[in-house]
């Protein structure tokens, strides 16, 4: 599948103080959290659209980004986007019914937690839709970072798999396959989700808006 043939949905949340990447607040404080968050979504943003122009892009958004952080910023990464918002009561669902929103042909799905994604690696789940029904990419956590799909009926098992876990990779391939779908995996990647997480990314793409911002609130732990 060549480069442009295929779209790309984004799930995240407006990067707002005390919203978003939680887990990270604990240590850093939740300012310094959606200032990380907002980074690492920003950089998802302009990979997606190298990938494939904004045109081809949708975001399902939960939260408001009036008043973000950075709030222009996003507003203008958004540009030519489809954003709409996320709908249903858990993430699972949520995840199910973007896809259904999101629109028919060949989609590739990711969250914001994967700052360090590459047009490669996207070209790549795009390229293994070419003999397979979905393209599922785990995360080191147990988790998964990518879906890729041709239907949006592809994803409707998702609503029935605990996320968040150490077994969700695994039980959202059992879901898909249970359902006659024929799965293939792509690369693993890191999900920020901790400290730890965000040093190692830092690490892998140092010149990146997220990099800038984790050795920020670094900084700023240590001086406290």
């Amino acid at each position: 599948m060549s480069r442009g043939s295929y779209s790309i949905l984004v799930l995240a949340k407006a990067p707002a103080a005390g919203k978003v990447k939680t887990r990270l607040g604990v240590t850093i404080g939740d300012v310094q959290a959606a200032e990380v968050a907002c980074a690492a979504l920003l950089d998802t943003l302009e990979t997606c659209t190298a990938a494939v122009g904004a045109d081809r892009c949708h975001l399902a958004l939960a939260g408001d980004l009036t008043g973000c952080v950075d709030e222009e910023a996003v507003r203008e990464a958004l540009s030519g986007w489809s954003v709409f918002r996320q709908r249903g009561d858990d993430f699972a669902t949520r995840l199910a019914m973007a896809h259904e929103d999101s629109g028919p042909g060949p989609m590739v799905q990711i969250g914001m937690d994967t700052p360090h994604v590459t047009v490669a690696l996207l070209d790549a789940v795009a390229q293994g839709l070419s003999d397979s029904d979905a393209v599922l990419g785990p995360a080191e956590d147990g988790g998964w970072w990518v879906l890729g799909r041709h239907d949006p009926g592809t994803a409707a098992p998702l609503a029935s798999v605990e996320m968040s876990t150490t077994r969700t990779y695994d039980d959202t391939r059992a879901a898909l396959v249970s359902v006659g779908h024929r799965v293939v995996a792509t690369t693993p990647l890191v999900d920020v989700d901790t400290a730890e997480d965000a040093d190692s990314v830092t690490a892998q793409i140092p010149g990146s808006r997220f990099a800038q911002a984790w050795r920020v609130a670094r900084r700023a732990q240590t001086e406290e």
